[in-house]
């Protein structure tokens, strides 16, 4: 796959809310190390960028997988110093999981939404509330991409405070305005496969509200709101491969207005929730 990919002709929506771009850019960036915790990520993505002769300019979008994230920053736990509690040997019975896992899931949680078991599979279905809002399997605790055997990836503990102390980092020494959206990967209720969804934002909006416009034949939007950081999250993935190291996409091209934003603005409210 290549490093790059432009997009020609690529519609962003319109008028008040911001101007629209007739072409946008991505690319990944390659040659970052592997991150150990107390590591500067920003300073590396500085480094990188100088080694492989690039720079950030002015409105260009970071994506930013987690993982990294939470690796410079310690968010991570390990088997072999889990001691399970009853509940979670008991939720690791019906769900055939290490105990140990699921009380680090129970750790990250608000609620477990759902448990299920798959006959089909060897593990079952966990699905959690993350402390954070995020409805997502394992309460986003994830094996994959981690360094050693027996360890466990957690989410930040603030992925907008991580997100914006990284934009302001990477905004000083560049001098110019940034966006920084950090993204996981979830999986969809009722559809197949896994996307890129944003989890921390800095700067870039979460949601684009279009109430009061009119679409391209003149017809008033009442209800349109496109899920802006989601939506760059997603994209980030046709080049985030799990196997390619290459943690940070940057997007160039794109019109947006800066904001005061949240990864909680892409949360339904409870009171939202018909499935709840």
């Amino acid at each position: 796959m290549s490093d790059s990919l432009a997009v020609a002709s690529f519609p962003m929506t319109s008028s008040s809310v911001f101007a629209s771009s007739d072409a946008m850019s991505m690319f990944r960036l390659r040659g970052l190390p592997d991150f150990q915790q107390g590591d500067d990520l920003a300073q590396s993505i500085i480094d990188t960028l100088a080694l492989n002769q690039q720079t950030l300019l002015e409105g260009d979008i970071l994506v930013i997988a987690h993982k990294v994230v939470s690796k410079t920053e310690g968010a991570c736990a390990f088997l072999d110093q889990i001691t399970p509690s009853d509940d979670a040997i008991t939720l690791a019975k019906t769900v055939n999981k290490d105990p140990r896992k699921v009380e680090v899931i129970l750790s990250q949680s608000k609620r477990i939404v759902r448990a299920v078991k798959r006959p089909e599979q060897q593990e079952g279905v966990l699905i959690a509330e993350h402390k954070n809002g995020y409805i997502c399997a394992n309460a986003a605790v994830d094996e994959s991409n981690a360094d050693h055997p027996g360890q466990l990836i957690l989410l930040p503990n603030d992925p907008d405070k991580s997100a914006r102390q990284l934009c302001l980092a990477l905004e000083s020494h560049f001098h110019c305005n940034l966006g920084v959206v950090i993204s996981d990967t979830f999986g969809r209720p009722w559809r197949l496969g896994q996307t890129n969804v944003a989890i921390g934002l800095a700067n870039v909006p979460g949601v684009m509200n279009m109430a009061g416009e009119v679409d391209a034949f003149g017809r008033p939007l009442s209800v349109t709101a496109p899920a802006f950081g989601d939506e760059l999250a997603a994209a980030s993935g046709l080049l985030m491969e799990k196997s390619a190291k290459a943690p940070v996409i940057v997007f160039r091209g794109l019109d947006w207005p800066k904001t005061d934003s949240s990864s909680r603005d892409l949360i339904r409210s409870h009171n939202e929730d018909l499935f709840r």
